[in-house]
């Protein structure tokens, strides 16, 4: 039976792809197109019209691109998907739209935007961690000094004034760190060193007072008892007043001696002045001439050498070594905090977070101030130590007139017009010995 159209055949039949088809191939997606029904069908019995009648040409598939009509409109979809985005014609994803292709164009970086956020998140970054060093800093500060139980204090005056001693404390020791350290075994603990430095509009001035100063001990009030004990008049070495009575007394005795008032007090023991150097990676020193010491364990050549925590306090302490005793040992110290200040304020220290906490560390847990310390105090006295010691201020030691039972006797004159001068934060005219 024949299912063709009137006067068609299996002979018009082309080779296409599709049921009853002899191909080897398989069948492939096929959709029919809408045939458009004209106004009258044909009738049976009629013959098909030729093309262009009301049947339209049948498609014929085109080197495997699609279906070609014959009349130049490859306009059929064999419902494969190309990739692309349909939509509207004229829409933002078609062809006609502004991104002009198939898909929609990614809008441009708002860079404004984007480094206003990242400037906004590195200042809150560094607020947050000022805030938490800050805290940090502050709460390893040691107050145990009370100024306000020195009694009879001179006025105060222009500018400020640190007492910054070094003393042969070992609390926190071990007996291995005190040998390395050639420390001894003392009990108790008396003052290395002892500076005054004051900080002014008018530059600053450190000036040291040598350990063996000759003093009178004042009427004092005992920071522990509470007891006040009167004077003798007895005079005896400066550094004996510590181990009386502690920092209230050296600061009582200071002030009754030299009539200037002092505002602030840092001490730092041997084992975290040690550490500090240790932390900062050791510091550079050019020494003019060896010296050795067997006291402090000091043995040094001449010569740029950089100098540990064990060497560098062997340096600040050596005085049997020299002629002039404490007084050249004072010069050394003040040699040593020169170049040590420069060192922590390099910026191979300051810029490396793993070496600048460290020795914030060392050095603040290392620290007794007075109750009435800051950190901007501390700061203060940093900076103002690190000028004078660099060649910006002037540093020197307490004048002397002579000695007195091994005692080193003030020249009263120039250390009154020298404290007249920092009173009043006047430019320092006076030089010391």
């Amino acid at each position: 039976m024949n299912d063709w159209p009137d006067g068609w055949s299996d002979e018009n039949r082309s080779n296409r792809y599709g049921r009853g088809s002899a191909g080897a191939q398989p069948e492939s997606a096929r959709v029919m197109r809408q045939v458009r029904r004209g106004p009258s069908a044909p009738g049976p019995g009629q013959d098909a019209p030729p093309y262009g009648g009301g049947v339209p040409r049948q498609p014929s598939y085109v080197d495997g691109q699609g279906y070609d009509d014959g009349y130049g409109d490859n306009g059929y979809d064999s419902g494969y998907n190309t990739g692309q985005t349909y939509g509207a014609p004229d829409g933002p994803g078609g062809p006609q739209g502004p991104g002009g292709g198939a898909y929609p164009q990614r809008p441009a970086p708002n860079w404004r935007r984007r480094i206003k956020w990242t400037a906004i998140t590195l200042v809150t970054a560094l607020v947050v961690v000022s805030v938490g060093t800050y805290f940090w800093a502050d709460s390893k500060l040691h107050r145990d000094v009370d100024l306000s139980k020195v009694i009879d204090r001179p006025e105060t005056g222009e500018g400020t004034n640190y007492l910054i001693v070094g003393s042969d404390s070992r609390a926190g020791m071990s007996a291995e760190e005190k040998k390395k350290l050639h420390t001894g075994s003392a009990e108790g603990k008396r003052t290395d060193s002892m500076m005054i430095l004051h900080t002014g509009s008018n530059g600053s001035t450190l000036v040291s007072l040598p350990r063996d100063s000759d003093v009178e001990i004042p009427t004092f009030k005992g920071s522990e008892s509470g007891k006040t004990y009167q004077g003798t008049g007895k005079h005896t070495k400066l550094n004996a007043a510590y181990a009386m009575d502690g920092p209230e007394l050296l600061v009582r005795t200071i002030e009754a001696n030299t009539g200037l008032h002092i505002d602030h007090y840092v001490e730092i023991g041997f084992g975290g002045f040690a550490s500090i150097v240790d932390a900062v990676g050791g510091v550079e020193m050019t020494l003019d001439k060896g010296f050795k010491d067997k006291y402090s364990g000091a043995d040094f050549k001449a010569g740029k050498q950089t100098l540990n925590g064990e060497q560098a306090l062997a340096f600040v302490r050596t005085r049997h070594a020299f002629a002039a005793s404490d007084l050249e040992r004072t010069k050394n110290q003040q040699k040593f905090l020169a170049a040590l200040a420069h060192q922590v304020a390099t910026p191979s220290t300051v810029l490396n977070p793993f070496k600048l906490y460290p020795t914030m560390g060392a050095g603040l847990d290392s620290l007794i101030v007075d109750k009435d310390m800051g950190l901007w105090d501390l700061a203060d006295m940093f900076w103002a130590m690190k000028g004078v010691t660099g060649g910006d201020g002037k540093s020197m030691n307490m004048p002397i007139s002579g000695s007195s039972g091994g005692n080193l006797v003030w020249d009263r004159t120039k250390m009154k017009a020298l404290v007249e001068q920092l009173k009043n934060d006047e430019t320092v005219t006076v030089s010391g010995n």
